[in-house]
C-alpha cells in the first residue's frame, strides 16, 4: 500500500508528517475487521493525531470521532506530527495486537527509530524514487508539497492556489485554509498542521 509514500518536501517539513494506516487482507484476516479498525482509531485518538478517518466514511474534518466510530466501514487512518506521539501510538498498538497490517510512512530513519522504541520491526519497506517524466507540468514546489499529502489526488493544485490567494488577501488564515483542504482527503492521510505551515510560506 503506497498512497502515502509519495509525499514531497524538505526533510525538515517531512519530519512533522507521519501517516499510519491499518488494513486487512480480504479473505485472510478480515473477520472482525471493523471492530479492530475502531480500536485502532480509539488508540490513535489518545496520542494527539492531527487527522483520523475511516475509509468510506470520512475524516474528523467532516465528522466527529464518535460518528466515525459508529460507522467505521473500511481501512482506517491516523496522522501524527511528532515522533513521540507516533512512538506512543505504536507501543499501544503493539499491545493491542489487532492482527492486521499496519503501514507507517515518513522519513525512513525517523520511523525506524520509532519502531525500535516501540520494540517493533518492519516487514517491508517501500521507497519513492521521485517523479519521472514531464515534471514541467507539475505545480510549484510549495503547492506540490501540499497536494502530495493526499495520495488519491483529492486536493487539487488549483484549490491550493485559491487558498494561497485567500491567505494573501487576508480573508483566511493558513490554519483555516489547511482545514478546508483536509476535508477533501476523505481517507484522512492529509496533514493539516504541515499544510498550514506550507501555506504560510507560499
Amino acid at each position: 500500500m503506497t498512497h502515502t509514500l509519495h509525499r514531497s518536501g524538505t526533510p525538515g517539513s517531512l519530519s512533522r508528517d507521519y501517516p499510519v494506516m491499518i488494513l486487512r487482507a480480504v479473505g485472510f484476516n478480515d473477520e472482525g475487521f471493523q471492530d479492530k479498525c475502531r480500536e485502532f482509531l480509539r488508540i490513535a485518538a489518545r496520542h494527539h493525531p492531527v487527522n483520523l478517518a475511516s475509509e468510506m466514511k470520512g475524516n474528523i474534518f467532516e465528522f466527529s470521532l464518535e460518528e466515525i466510530l459508529a460507522d467505521t466501514r473500511g481501512d482506517s487512518y491516523a496522522v501524527f506530527v511528532s515522533s513521540e506521539d507516533l512512538t506512543g501510538f505504536l507501543i499501544d498498538l503493539r499491545e493491542a495486537d489487532l492482527g492486521l497490517s499496519v503501514v507507517v510512512s515518513g522519513d525512513f530513519d525517523a520511523v525506524q527509530q520509532c519502531l525500535r522504541a516501540a520494540e517493533l520491526r518492519w516487514h517491508t519497506a517501500n521507497f519513492s524514487l521521485g517523479i519521472i517524466g514531464r515534471t514541467d507540468l507539475l505545480p510549484d514546489e510549495g503547492i506540490l508539497d501540499i497536494v502530495t499529502m493526499c495520495g488519491h489526488g483529492m486536493v487539487p493544485a488549483k484549490l491550493v492556489k485559491k487558498m494561497v490567494d485567500e491567505i494573501h488577501a487576508g480573508r483566511m488564515t493558513p490554519e483555516a485554509a489547511a482545514n478546508l483542504l483536509a476535508r477533501n482527503c476523505t481517507c484522512g492521510v492529509f496533514n493539516p498542521v504541515r499544510a498550514a505551515e506550507l501555506l504560510a510560506k507560499c
